[in-house]
């Protein structure tokens, strides 16, 4: 946490729109992906971390002189999250890509997700009306002060999921979301913490990333409702919403794709040539 004033500063010039280059993500999936930070000889900053056993690295504030990239292939053997105008430079060098389907961040448009206009949003508006004529809902929003009832919700999600995942990260994200400039929305049914919703601005103002979303279950309806509630008090100025990638399960790209992307942040993967 001692390097966010150096470094959140930094995130927040990308332009990428990549959902994993912000300070809060590096820091709380720090444990999952055993992050670590080294500056290079030519003063790039580049992270590094291992994924399922592989090596690699990352580079978002930019290359490196060609000598210390080379060092960092020899080295990590794989660089991740490697951006659209990052794939057109190692190209030219001679590097091969490969894209990274699994991790392509899905964005949609705000006011979409607010509006659930249109036949294509019919199933999702009569989720939305089931959950909100069945169940007298409150919803405010998420501050610090609301940690343990965040906590709450987090532990009914974990019922139904598999432990680890995302908990530990979800987890310190509630605990320490004013240090890490997180925001959200927090719901109630019956004055009773159901469900949570908790992001932050991307780099470049107009886009805003959902890294945390949970509920518990047995509400029909529940999660429909808080992407529509999130969405609609956004503010105006988030023209777009990020909600991340599906990581390849067929369930999840399924429930991403139903809300009619409107792009994604293409990433993909670079290698040395053999």
């Amino acid at each position: 946490m001692s390097l966010r004033p150096m470094l959140h500063p930094l995130f927040q010039e990308i332009s990428s729109g990549i959902s994993e280059f912000t300070f809060a993500d590096i820091y709380l999936f720090r444990h999952t992906h055993t992050y670590s930070l080294t500056t290079l000889a030519d003063g790039t900053i580049a992270i590094l971390g291992v994924d399922k056993g592989t090596s690699f690295f990352m580079l978002p504030f930019g290359l490196p002189d060609v000598e210390a990239l080379a060092l960092l292939f020899a080295d990590r053997g794989m660089m991740k999250c490697v951006s659209e105008s990052q794939k057109e430079l190692l190209e030219q060098l001679g590097y091969t890509i490969m894209e990274d389907r699994d991790n392509f961040d899905y964005l949609y448009l705000r006011h979409d997700l607010a509006e659930l206009a249109g036949r294509q949003f019919h199933k999702k508006r009569n989720l939305v009306k089931a959950f909100v004529s069945t169940h007298n809902y409150t919803a405010r929003m998420l501050t610090q002060a609301d940690v343990e009832k965040g906590l709450i919700v987090l532990h009914a999600w974990l019922g139904e999921n598999l432990p680890g995942a995302d908990y530990e990260a979800a987890k310190e994200a509630l605990e320490h979301m004013e240090e890490l400039e997180l925001c959200g929305g927090l719901y109630f049914v019956e004055d009773k913490p159901v469900a949570y919703v908790l992001g932050e601005q991307l780099g470049g103002g107009v886009s805003y990333a959902i890294h945390f979303e949970k509920a518990a279950p047995d509400y029909k309806g529940l999660y429909q409702f808080i992407n529509q509630s999130f969405a609609s008090v956004l503010p105006e100025s988030y023209n777009i919403i990020n909600r991340e990638q599906d990581l390849g399960i067929a369930g999840l790209r399924k429930a991403k794709l139903s809300y009619q992307p409107t792009g994604f942040v293409k990433k993909y993967r670079a290698f040395p040539n053999s």
